[in-house]
């Protein structure tokens, strides 16, 4: 395969590379591009170095069979026809496409068949904490229909980017010398601190995160019955989201059969021991594949309501791992890149 990575320098740059390779991704050919600063500077990838493109109107993708793009929605959308033209995919990690109708939003272990209908070349990545979340729905959608979400996130830095990681961890240190600490990325010093803000405020005051929680969840599990509500906190952890889930659903479920339906779910691990205190943090998930579960219990407000707690990495899962099993999913499902992974 003939793959290009847009936005190659950005920390989900990076991680495309180190996933692409973890995963053992057949790639003969690898172009990367990146912006005019990061231009002719070297990233390794399986021992060979490749020099950064700056992308460009004239970038020739022709030959590329997939380009991963994360360089944020105003590029993807200025160079969307660049890239797919000659007929790559674009498998697009930013949120210029997600909620447009002939661009499905993939999650390959909830509906990776809506990667075959894509009329414009162009596959959405979902957003991080809806990727986790739903990843957890599924199997308790498939026991029966739900009906409402909550969920409250504790979203790390890495959700703000490298530059982000690399605040808190100063904040940390300017601290604990006695200085003021810096504050460049987040309205607010998040260092011993949480912040409910992640992304802009809209006119119904909820965020611009907390409603991709909601219009992308609908559209991932085909359902404009889901009613979404979110409340988005950035906490003080490097990496990994975190999420409180109250779920109801349409016929009230023993615990038994959501837990051995979370234990056969694709994607998932269950750790929930409360008497031995086990349970998923974000200290442990960092740099793990798999979306992690546990404290599942039944909602006391509820006769039809469960709450459970789902941890995974923002930059894997979240990120770049979920772009890369969409292209995994398309090498065995779909004849054209199937075909190519033959030869």
């Amino acid at each position: 395969m003939n793959i290009a990575i847009v936005g190659a320098s950005g920390a989900v740059g990076h991680e495309f590379l180190r996933v692409l390779d973890e995963q053992d991704f057949p790639v003969d050919n690898l172009r990367l591009f990146g912006s005019k600063r990061s231009a002719g500077s070297e990233m390794e990838f399986r021992g060979k170095k490749y020099v950064i493109e700056e992308l460009t109107p004239e970038s020739d993708f022709s030959g590329v069979d997939i380009a991963f793009t994360s360089a944020g929605a105003g590029t993807s959308k200025e160079y969307e026809k660049v890239i797919t033209k000659h007929g790559t995919l674009m498998i697009d990690n930013s949120s210029a496409f997600r909620m447009d109708k002939d661009v499905p939003l993939v999650v390959p272990e909830v509906n990776g068949a809506d990667a075959l209908d894509r009329p414009r070349n162009v596959i959405g990545n979902p957003n991080c904490t809806t990727i986790q979340m739903v990843v957890a729905l599924k199997p308790i959608n498939d026991l029966s229909k739900i009906k409402k979400v909550h969920v409250a996130t504790y979203q790390a830095a890495s959700g703000a980017g490298a530059t982000a990681m690399a605040e808190l961890e100063n904040q940390y240190k300017e601290l604990a010398e006695g200085k003021e600490p810096t504050v460049e990325k987040f309205a607010y010093q998040l260092a011993f601190n949480l912040i409910p803000h992640v992304d802009i405020f809209l006119d119904n005051d909820y965020t611009k995160e907390e409603m991709k929680m909601y219009n992308e969840t609908r559209k991932i599990m085909h359902s404009d019955d889901i009613a979404v509500s979110a409340t988005c906190v950035r906490v003080p952890v490097l990496r990994a989201h975190s999420e409180a889930i109250w779920v109801e659903t349409e016929e009230p479920l023993e615990i038994s059969e959501v837990r051995k339906a979370f234990e056969n779910a694709e994607g998932l691990v269950v750790v929930d021991n409360p008497a031995n205190k086990e349970y998923p943090m974000p200290l442990f998930v960092a740099d793990h594949d798999p979306v992690y579960v546990g404290r599942l219990r039944k909602d006391l407000a509820n006769p039809n309501g469960l709450t459970f707690w789902v941890v995974g990495d923002q930059i894997k899962k979240g990120a770049a791992l979920n772009a890369v099993q969409i292209a995994q999913w398309l090498l065995k499902n779909d004849n054209t890149f199937a075909s190519k992974k033959q030869k």
